[in-house]
């Protein structure tokens, strides 16, 4: 694996970078989260114009063809000025999942807006009950008026506020439309993805802020009708899609987290420099240098981590893929979360007030360990797949 930049890469991540450090510094971002502010507007349209929505989606359908690494580098960016507009969630989980999932014909229609930024689509596939797992689904779509009325719950859906139409996985039922149909059992038919209007009849939307200052929602789906043709790919197919988005968006969250160990350790060393005590920095105490020692060895294990999950990405089969992912996820979100929770102690008590940066760092850090299953769960997940 090539670990040196391309330049047009060096240039793409330069490029954000200088936007992240005009555009989203710390003041900026408090004033964006006391206005509860859900993404898009203004940041948006620049987030279009730079290409950096279509960095990774194919040019047949308007995108720039780039890969993965391309995800990455603006990822990192982005984590490091802790940004809060839905990237995550609309431009790599719910892009990538429609572009494994869809049609040629939805991908013409759909993946172009996405692309210039014109539409934000986001992914509802997590439940109350699956902790992580995109195959437990119990939201069900019963066969119903030539297409299917949707029955059931998602919660922490990223993006999902201000977005245009959504994506849901659910278990396609025979049955009555009052939606009493099993949709959890051996006996469930496969996994569906459907695209769904965000202002249906019958959904109802609950935005969730999220301690980091992004937002998500629950969306409670009763009796929400859809057509056949809303259908992404074949009914009952779906999953190798989500797993293939989630795979992205996994990838994407840990450059986050590893951009996010970067700033974390430089706002630490520059507090350590300027902090007096004893007449002398606090930076120049053998003990305190250690402890950043150690930080900075977290954070190039993480880094390490994120390479080997580019590869597999690239590479591997879809089963050594996921368990490669969950690897990734339990790994670098414990690595994040040490280290800034290392960099608070190192700042004191002014670590944790609102006014000091370094705690948000450790927010991000913490919600990142939630989303897409905690580390506990991916370890469990891996533990499994070796047993077995």
């Amino acid at each position: 694996m090539n670990f040196n930049l391309e330049t047009d890469q060096q240039l793409l991540q330069d490029s954000v970078r200088r936007f992240v450090e005009k555009a989203c510094g710390f003041q900026a971002r408090a004033e964006m989260i006391a206005a509860r502010h859900t993404g898009g507007g203004q940041a948006w349209g620049v987030f279009a114009a730079q290409g950096w929505l279509a960095a990774a989606l194919p040019e047949a359908y308007g995108g720039l063809g780039g890969s993965m690494l391309d995800t990455v580098l603006i990822a990192q960016e982005f984590g490091r000025g802790l940004v809060i507009e839905p990237y995550l969630g609309c431009a790599v989980l719910a892009a990538q999942t429609l572009a494994a999932a869809a049609a040629p014909a939805q991908l013409e229609q759909l993946l172009p807006a996405l692309a210039d930024g014109s539409r934000r689509i986001a992914l509802a596939h997590s439940e109350a009950g699956s902790r992580g797992d995109p195959a437990a689904v119990a939201l069900t779509a019963v066969k119903a008026d030539g297409g299917y009325r949707l029955h059931g719950t998602k919660t922490l859906a990223l993006g999902a506020v201000g977005a245009d139409a959504l994506i849901v996985s659910a278990r396609v039922c025979g049955g009555s439309e009052d939606g009493s149909g099993d949709g959890s059992g051996e006996n469930a038919a496969g996994i569906t993805l459907l695209l769904v209007d965000a202002d249906s009849p019958g959904l109802a939307q609950l935005p969730l802020p999220l301690h980091d200052g992004r937002w998500a929602a629950e969306l409670q789906f009763d009796g929400v009708h859809v057509p056949a043709a809303a259908v992404l790919g074949e009914p009952g197919h779906g999953l190798p899609a989500l797993r293939h988005g989630l795979a992205h968006a996994m990838a994407a969250l840990c450059a986050e987290l590893v951009g996010v160990m970067e700033k974390a350790i430089e706002i630490t060393a520059d507090y350590l420099k300027v902090r007096q005590q004893f007449g002398a920095p606090i930076g120049s105490f053998q003990a305190l240098q250690h402890r950043m020692a150690d930080m900075a060895a977290e954070l190039e294990v993480a880094r390490s981590m994120l390479y080997v999950l580019l590869a597999s990405i690239r590479q591997d089969n879809a089963q050594a893929r996921d368990l490669t992912v969950a690897q990734a996820k339990a790994l670098i979100g414990r690595a994040a979360r040490t280290v800034c929770a290392q960099a608070i102690q190192l700042h004191g008590g002014i670590g944790m007030t609102e006014e000091c940066p370094i705690g948000h760092y450790f927010r991000y850090a913490v919600v990142a360990d939630i989303l897409f299953g905690s580390g506990e769960w991916h370890e469990a997940a891996c533990a499994g797949e070796m047993a077995g």
